[in-house]
């Protein structure tokens, strides 16, 4: 491995790493040079593990050992040796486990693949319909990936699934479901229409059934759609729906947040 020890937080090899909290800052860079950032060494061995090429590391010299088989089997990419206070004043937070990752985005499935998969047999999909809060979009990654929903799609609109916070949050299963965003939007609903899946989406909206009653229709594939947070599902896709779909609720509460109701509605349709 390339071990560089960096003492200077000016240094222009950590321009990766630079100013990680500011979300529209970092969401230019990163999709202008290709890449993301993991944090921590189960993330960033997950996202190896799953294929993404690492660009560089940057480490607390107290973590080398635990990601030294990653680091030994990618001995060309640089690894930079900081102190956690260092790692601190470069990104703008205190680094979790003192350890993080540059790495190359690529396109890893398209929609067409995610939708054809399981053809012949049962599927559940997950369809995030511009999500705007990425610890969201983590949470419902991690549901998704523990309740054994298939495939997730993003809309254009949707909060990046490799921004750092959303892998956090995921705790690395952005790396494990398979995903893609689906464009353009709701257009798309055809493509999901066309190979087989029947299209719920999750809302208080008028004529509503419960997730009980949905379940008890057995579909054979089912696309899940989500709306974003505070308005839900969009006109132009709620009038595209198969089936609005709804929680019962108790005491007063009228609904979930998405990171809730996309967790009960995995298990239940499971």
């Amino acid at each position: 491995m390339v071990l560089i020890p960096i003492t200077d937080p000016a240094d222009d090899r950590l321009a990766d790493y630079v100013r990680l909290r500011e979300t529209s800052l970092r969401r230019h860079l990163e999709s202008e040079q290709g890449l993301f950032i993991a944090e921590g060494e189960k993330v960033i061995r997950r996202a190896v593990e799953a294929g993404y090429q690492p660009r560089s590391f940057l480490l607390a010299e107290r973590w080398l050992a635990g990601l030294a088989d990653v680091l030994d089997r990618h001995p060309e990419v640089p690894v930079y040796l900081v102190t956690e206070e260092l790692a601190e004043q470069v990104t703008g937070f205190h680094v979790h486990r003192g350890a993080l990752a540059s790495l190359h985005r690529t396109t890893r499935w398209t929609v067409a693949e995610l939708l054809g998969q399981g053809s012949a047999g049962r599927s559940r999909i997950a369809v995030l319909e511009d999500l705007v809060d990425h610890a969201n979009v983590g949470a419902v990654f991690r549901s998704a990936a523990a309740l054994g929903v298939d495939a997730v799609l993003v809309t254009p609109r949707c909060a990046d699934p490799l921004y750092r916070r959303s892998i956090k949050v995921s705790m690395g299963t952005v790396f494990q479901v398979p995903w893609a965003r689906i464009d353009p939007w709701p257009r798309g609903i055809g493509l999901l229409k066309d190979a087989g899946f029947v299209v719920a989406g999750m809302t208080l909206g008028e004529g509503a059934i419960t997730l009980d009653e949905l379940v008890a229709q057995d579909h054979q594939r089912l696309a899940l759609v989500f709306g974003t947070e505070g308005h839900g599902l969009t006109a132009g896709t709620d009038r595209q729906l198969d089936a609005r779909v709804r929680i019962p609720m108790m005491n007063g509460v009228d609904s979930l947040n998405v990171a809730a109701s996309s967790a009960v509605a995995f298990y239940v349709t499971r």
